[in-house]
């Protein structure tokens, strides 16, 4: 929502009359007319903008008005270029003429003004068109004036790839393999040769030089630096800032190939400018021949776009060799770290055109793997070269066991709370899912380290694991990994802890978290976070001192990243279990049933996050005992010992009563044959103890009445109990009858609400009638399956599908 000031001023726009607007319309003329414009005249445009946007019909201005921000659209300040761009972009659209462009002229447009082209395009061939003329523009004209009309092209083609013929695209296909390949080697700017009195010698063009100040022996790249830069240097840096989304766009290039995400683009952008603003007069001393420097005089021969994949290619490896050496800046660092990703992000699309380059490419990606293995500052630059090792591989017959090792082992652990590498790194897994489990499938069993990103972030991380955690699941990882979701506000804590370890000194006194900083650094407790921060799967079991982490991790209750970390557990849990019903076998099951109803008390004590586990819970308990009822029977013993503990009635309520559902619902010949009376009348006395005890006393200390839906559903699974084993009815009657007559006195201890103890006695008083009568509570309380799944509308035997088509015609027929 806007502010109250915000809303008021768009309400002001609104709302304007038509004579107080002309009037606007004149006095903003009149400001224009002058030849340096006021700050008053800025802030008029910027009102007209806000008078025009937020009506929601389109004005015309009038012509003279119109006429003048058409030509602030060429203004030497970049402000006035945005604003008048802004204001015409808001009204009737302008034709060619008016805007001031021909085909002879559509090249020397700025970006402002090809933008408002772009946005009145009416159709995508309006678009192909102001393509076309800024194609031929590039054909026709040298290098001067054009440096606006590659990025332009770039946006044209990010809206309307097909908006370019064949013959286009081999045109400035050619024109790339010019610009980035055979750009001047000489500085833009003359370098003076001596001082004052020296006037009258000429002044000598100097080569371009490398970052680390020698003097270039090849061909130019964005990695060369100079005093000044010719206009074809200038298109060599836009081309290939452009370049791997041409070859995407046009080369036919697979799209689940994983590509730089924006913000490398950004930072690409950022650095390339300021590398060539700077002014570098360091000596020159020497010069380096790079390897790829000698082209074979074949490669003219190939069509436009071979020919660029073939530069494409030299450009990269020159580029990964310039980043060898050491530059004096450390803006030009961060150059080389940027230009080296998208280096090898363009040899991976070139070697997936052409696979035979891979043979010339790997020996250099190897070696670039092994200089900066061993650097974490290099991380986000070893992901790319890491989806090279995907890609490619399996081809050249290499070993990525290191490569994996590296990416899901030691940066998950060591850079957990760098947010563009988490970002980057899950979004390598998730574009990239199918090809990692098929030549990859050993990063499953990182899940504890890829768990780490969202412990530490969940809300920027969350979406990432809805989409990866299902890969995850596996009859292996299962339970473990069921486990460390429970414990993920656990392992946020813990690494917060460990951050704080390396900061906060031993001897601190007084401080938040000093408790559990204490333990952390305890040697006694070492083994407890260790576990929790394990790089990979199968690493021992906490399960025996679970409550006591959770005593050492108490302070951390309220802190803000781990309740935000179990805010997003529920959700988790719904899609692992919807996971692994999947791949689970009936002894899978079971073992994750147990898992629940261990869990359900050992859990790190968040305000509600108990609570909300036990819902996920409760649904799935249902989910899995439905999918496969034997378990009821194969587990009825810890159900049993589960639902026959009073306290689980206050403290997990929600899973109880779907605990004492399971076993009334599925305890009975129907579901298993192995159900014995036996059995079933030792889960009635269970049940009967804790209903008897929770409604013939007051609630313990501290703890609310139960809910009407415990009492209930205790009386339904006993009623329900009792009409497969007949001698048990009496117990059942009797207990019914003295809750009918106790509940006659009024109020009782075990219930605070009238309503609900209506709803009490009512549903008793409805079991007790049914029970009179055992043949007809057995078909009530326990239909047989073909009352419970009927399929009338599929069996053609019965009249049901008949009557149906008849009503379907006649509704149709209406």
């Amino acid at each position: 929502m806007y502010s109250h000031g915000s809303e008021s001023l768009i309400k002001q726009a609104r709302e304007i009359q038509e004579p107080e607007l002309q009037k606007f319309y004149c006095r903003l003329y009149k400001l224009l007319q002058v030849k340096e414009l006021s700050h008053e005249a800025v802030d008029s445009l910027g009102r007209l903008h806000l008078i025009l946007a937020a009506n929601k019909y389109t004005r015309m201005l009038p012509s003279e008005l119109q006429q003048r921000l058409v030509s602030l659209l060429s203004s030497p300040a970049e402000q006035l270029q945005v604003l008048s761009s802004a204001v015409l972009r808001e009204t009737v659209p302008l034709s060619g003429q008016e805007l001031n462009y021909s085909p002879e002229n559509v090249g020397l447009l700025n970006s402002h003004s090809v933008a408002l082209l772009l946005s009145q395009a009416g159709t995508s061939a309006d678009l192909s068109s102001l393509c076309a003329q800024l194609v031929r523009s590039l054909e026709s004209r040298p290098c001067e004036g054009l440096t606006h009309t590659l990025p332009v092209l770039n946006t044209i083609l990010t809206h309307c790839p097909a908006c370019l013929t064949e013959d286009h695209v081999s045109l400035l296909s050619k024109k790339l393999v010019d610009w980035l390949r055979y750009a001047s080697i000489i500085q833009g700017g003359a370098a003076s040769s001596g001082g004052f009195f020296t006037g009258s010698r000429s002044r000598q063009p100097a080569p371009i030089a490398e970052l680390d100040g020698m003097v270039s022996g090849d061909f130019f790249t964005v990695l060369c630096v100079g005093q000044g830069f010719t206009e074809d240097q200038w298109m060599n840096v836009y081309s290939f800032s452009m370049l791997r989304h041409w070859l995407l766009t046009y080369h036919s290039v697979s799209s689940g190939n994983a590509t730089m995400d924006t913000a490398n683009r950004l930072q690409l952008s950022l650095s390339l400018s300021h590398s060539f603003s700077n002014d570098d007069r360091s000596e020159v001393d020497g010069s380096v021949v790079s390897i790829v420097s000698a082209t074979s005089s074949s490669s003219r021969l190939l069509p436009p776009k071979e020919r660029l994949r073939e530069k494409s290619f030299q450009y990269c490896q020159r580029l990964i060799e310039q980043c060898d050496r050491k530059a004096h800046k450390k803006t030009d660092t961060e150059l080389q770290r940027a230009c080296l990703v998208e280096a090898v992000c363009i040899l991976d699309c070139v070697c997936v055109e052409d696979p035979s380059l891979v043979y010339r490419a790997f020996p250099c990606i190897k070696a670039l793997f092994g200089r900066l293995n061993s650097e974490l500052t290099f991380a986000r630059v070893l992901l790319p070269i890491a989806q090279f090792y995907l890609n490619h591989g399996e081809l050249a017959a290499v070993d990525c066991d290191s490569v994996w090792k590296l990416v899901f082992g030691r940066f998950p652990a060591e850079l957990f709370n760098d947010p563009f590498l988490a970002h980057e790194l899950l979004r390598f897994l998730r574009l990239n899912l199918e090809s990692v489990q098929l030549r990859a499938p050993q990063y499953i069993r990182f899940f504890p380290n890829l768990l780490k990103f969202l412990a530490w972030d969940s809300p920027a991380v969350v979406d990432d694991f809805v989409d990866l955690l299902p890969s995850l699941v596996t009859a292996g990882t299962a339970v473990e990994l069921l486990h460390t979701l429970l414990d993920l506000p656990c392992l946020s804590a813990t690494l917060v802890l460990q951050l704080r370890s390396t900061c906060f000194p031993i001897s601190e006194t007084n401080g938040r978290g000093l408790l559990s900083l204490d333990a952390f650094r305890n040697p006694s407790y070492r083994g407890l976070f260790l576990f929790l921060l394990r790089p990979e799967a199968g690493s021992g079991d906490t399960i025996e001192r679970l409550g006591r982490l959770h005593e050492l991790l108490a302070e951390a209750a309220d802190w803000p990243r781990a309740v935000r970390c179990a805010q997003t557990v529920p959700v988790l849990l719904h899609i692992y279990f919807n996971s692994v019903v999947t791949v689970a076998d009936e002894k899978l099951l079971a073992h994750l049933l147990l898992v629940m109803l261990e869990r359900s008390s050992l859990l790190l004590n968040i305000p509600t996050y108990s609570k909300e586990i036990h819902r996920v819970f409760s649904c799935h308990l249902l989910r899995l005992c439905k999918l496969q009822p034997s378990l009821v029977v194969d587990q009825s013993h810890e159900l049993l010992e589960f639902a026959g503990t009073t306290s689980n009635v206050y403290s997990k309520e929600e899973i109880y009563t779907h605990v004492v559902w399971v076993l009334g619902e599925y305890l009975s010949v129907s579901s298993d044959s192995r159900c014995s009376v036996r059995l079933i009348t030792s889960c009635f006395e269970a049940l009967e103890a804790v209903l008897f005890e929770i409604t013939s006393s007051a609630p313990p200390p501290g703890a609310v009445c139960p809910a009407p839906k415990v009492i209930t559903s205790l009386m339904s699974a006993l009623a329900k109990l009792a009409s497969r084993s007949h001698d048990l009815i009496p117990r059942v009657s009797l207990f019914l009858s003295k809750l009918r007559t106790v509940t006659r006195g009024g109020s009782v201890a075990w219930c605070s609400d009238e309503e609900d103890l209506a709803a009490i006695v009512t549903r008793g008083e409805e079991l007790w009638s049914l029970l009179k009568a055992p043949g007809v509570a057995q078909s009530v309380l326990t239909p047989p399956p073909h009352v419970t799944t009927p399929r009338w509308h599929r069996d053609t035997n019965v009249a049901m599908p008949l009557q149906l088509r008849l009503l379907t015609s006649l509704t149709h027929s209406r």
